[in-house]
């Protein structure tokens, strides 16, 4: 049977034509499971920024210098968890220029202990209600210093909260570590982000084996969910 280009020509075009649609739906999809995290509903100007791998509100407030606050209000954040890359967040008074990149990897904060929050900002535990979230370690009960800053307050049993740590930062920042088993630092240091701080778990009370961490504005606190990269 004789070679048939034609016929190869349009098999092959019918599979591109295939392949071409199965990626448009793919990318129809992926766009669907990202979305936008609560558009506004009013006629306030601004642009749409996508969130990158890592990212904290906290980042992209610093990213188009406006108020953390302001930027969680308007797009009515209430759960931070929910907060996912690839979604797409409401940047108000924002131009189409996309800002310079800024370095942050000296201002951003971690984790200080890898494990899974019990109690999240805002919630009543005992009718108190939470400055900060309850972290239950994973394996590892080593403390590291969320970012790097002076050690300005210790102590052995702080009102209830066990051994507790308090750093200060620049940009007015302050950083809790309490509910600790262990404390491996002292008043005046300077610590790195990073640097081993304390060890999480209630020397008394056996049962709290969890790290409560705040971090605070001044004396106000904070969403710790909005700072810390996910």
């Amino acid at each position: 049977m004789p070679f048939n280009f034609i016929n190869l020509g349009f098999r092959y075009k019918n599979k591109f034509l295939i392949l071409t649609a199965f990626l448009y739906l793919v990318c129809l999809t992926g766009c669907a499971t990202t979305g936008y995290i609560n558009p506004p509903t009013t006629g306030v100007p601004g642009i749409y920024h996508r969130i990158e791998s890592g990212q904290t509100l906290w980042r992209i407030s610093q990213i188009y210098n406006i108020n953390l606050d302001e930027l969680v209000r308007i797009n009515r954040i209430e759960d931070a968890t929910n907060i996912a890359a690839g979604q797409l967040i409401f940047i108000p008074r924002g131009d189409r220029t996309y800002p310079e990149p800024r370095k942050f990897s000296g201002e951003d904060f971690i984790w200080p202990v890898k494990g899974r929050v019990i109690s999240g900002y805002g919630a009543s535990i005992d009718n108190m209600v939470n400055k900060g979230i309850n972290i239950i370690p994973y394996s590892s009960r080593e403390v590291v210093a969320a970012r790097s800053g002076k050690v300005v307050f210790c102590a052995e049993n702080f009102q209830g909260y066990g051994k507790t740590i308090i750093l200060e930062h620049s940009g007015g920042f302050l950083t809790v570590y309490s509910m600790n088993r262990h404390i491996f630092i002292k008043p005046g240091e300077w610590v790195q982000k990073g640097a081993r701080i304390a060890e999480a778990g209630s020397e008394i009370d056996k049962n709290n084996n969890y790290l409560h961490f705040e971090i605070r504005k001044g004396h106000l606190s904070q969403n710790p969910l909005y700072y810390l990269p996910r």
